[in-house]
């Protein structure tokens, strides 16, 4: 049965929720670097360079479907909440008829431009042809990306984030043996990464349909379930479209950022990419908090318990910014020695040493407004959060990071600054919006006492 968010402790519910779901969350991350660590072992540059860029394609696209599928998660959670199961069951046939259509469609038009896309990320000739493979065979797995993740959306919305972890990690597993097989034994370069990738994926899938068939949640689909239901299909795009949106604009940021970065030398450009990856990893943890709190809050507001959801807002708050503080401070007098790991250069492990030190207190900052967008989309209100997101690509991350390339060459501190200025920007927009939110509120309330 669905797992009750609403009662006991709220810190336990926060810790119980979100501990699978960033160990899935941090296998996922791992997923993409498994298959660069084993090309690199049988293979030289041109597929190395098909694979990363292939991966970053197909990171861009995931974190697109994640974020629509959140949709699912707050209404699946509100559902659950209000103990009503029927209503369950037509959020998740409606859903499934959805996110079938998007998979159908992605795939067609992006075998399609398989071939326009690597032209347009400047892939190096070399590699182009298999970077083309590799998109071609992963394009086509498409389906099986947006089931895993549709499937994963309805468990957490369900209150369980367990399984989810352990249908991830059953892919992360099988596409590490996989890529030895393919790539190691068969050599088939990175057509073999991309078909690893693929059938590991298919494999979590299947996994994972057996489990919602042997556990008993509660949920009875029928036919009627699966008749699109207008009311059902605009509230799931109102919440999951303007998270993929935003989450689609970030990593369009980066792909900026990262030119900004590569024009200014090779030593300034391998520094930027590992303090990217480093930071891809600490923001596991308020990327988590997000989700949980959607999660939580959207069950009790379900359970029509909004003074619950706002304590899982500042609880979950305390918790991101706490971690924050750590690695803010963590990483002021180990940011060189931790660099000195990924590089024997001198220069860019003086570069990373500068730009960790300043971007990491965006874990701090962040942490916060990363909080307050779950709350949002518990109330059915992500749109602010793409909204104070890209207004801080545009006025801050962007322009800080171009400025600062501009008038300190020798130097990537003020770099560094771009990201925690943009969202510091973020805090203050949530804040406001939060006391608009909770102004309206009351002002219901009194009415509807009236």
């Amino acid at each position: 049965m669905p797992v009750n968010l609403t009662e006991g402790s709220v810190f336990k519910n926060i810790a119980v929720f979100s501990t699978p779901y960033f160990i899935a969350y941090f296998l996922q991350t791992l997923y993409g670097l498994a298959d660069l660590f084993v090309v690199g072992q049988f293979e030289g540059a041109e597929a190395i360079t098909a694979v990363a860029v292939g991966s970053q394609v197909m990171h861009f696209l995931t974190v697109m479907i994640v974020g629509l599928a959140m949709g699912t998660t707050v209404l699946t959670s509100r559902a659950v909440g209000a103990g009503n199961l029927r209503s369950v069951s037509r959020i998740t046939g409606n859903t499934i008829v959805l996110f079938s259509l998007f998979a159908v469609i992605s795939t067609a038009v992006l075998l399609l431009l398989c071939g326009p896309i690597v032209s347009l990320l400047k892939t190096p000739a070399e590699a182009v042809d298999g970077t083309v493979r590799y998109l071609q065979i992963c394009f086509a797995g498409i389906p099986f990306i947006v089931a895993y993740n549709l499937i994963a959306a309805i468990f957490r919305g369900m209150g369980d984030s367990k399984h989810p972890m352990y249908f991830i990690a059953v892919a992360c597993v099988l596409n590490i043996l996989l890529d030895y097989v393919f790539m190691g034994g068969m050599r088939l370069g990175a057509a073999g990464a991309a078909l690893a990738t693929v059938l590991a994926q298919s494999m979590s899938v299947l996994v994972s349909l057996f489990a919602a068939k042997k556990l008993h949640l509660g949920v009875k689909l029928c036919r009627r379930d699966f008749r699109p239901h207008k009311a059902l299909f605009k509230g799931l795009l109102n919440i999951g479209a303007p998270i993929a949106a935003q989450d689609g604009f970030i990593q369009v940021s980066f792909l900026f950022i990262t030119m900004i970065a590569n024009s200014r030398g090779v030593e300034i450009a391998a520094a930027v990419g590992i303090v990217e990856k480093i930071i891809t990893f600490l923001f596991l943890v308020p990327s988590t908090i997000l989700s949980t709190i959607s999660a939580i809050a959207a069950q009790n507001m379900g359970a029509e318990k909004p003074e619950q959801a706002k304590k899982t807002l500042w609880t979950g708050t305390a918790i991101a910014a706490g971690i924050g503080l750590f690695f803010a401070v963590i990483f002021q007098p180990f940011s060189e020695p931790f660099l000195a790991l990924f590089s024997s250069d001198a220069s860019v492990v003086r570069f990373g040493t500068e730009y960790l030190r300043t971007y990491v207190i965006d874990c701090l900052v962040a942490g916060i407004h990363f909080c307050f967008s779950g709350y949002f989309c518990a109330c059915g209100l992500s749109i602010l959060s793409f909204v104070h997101n890209a207004l801080s690509i545009v006025l801050f991350r962007i322009p800080g990071t171009w400025l600062a390339a501009e008038y300190f060459p020798d130097t990537l501190t003020p770099m560094g600054l771009a990201a925690p200025a943009g969202s510091l920007f973020s805090v203050l927009f949530c804040f406001f919006a939060y006391w608009i939110l909770q102004k309206s509120l009351l002002l219901q309330k009194d009415s509807a006492r009236a």
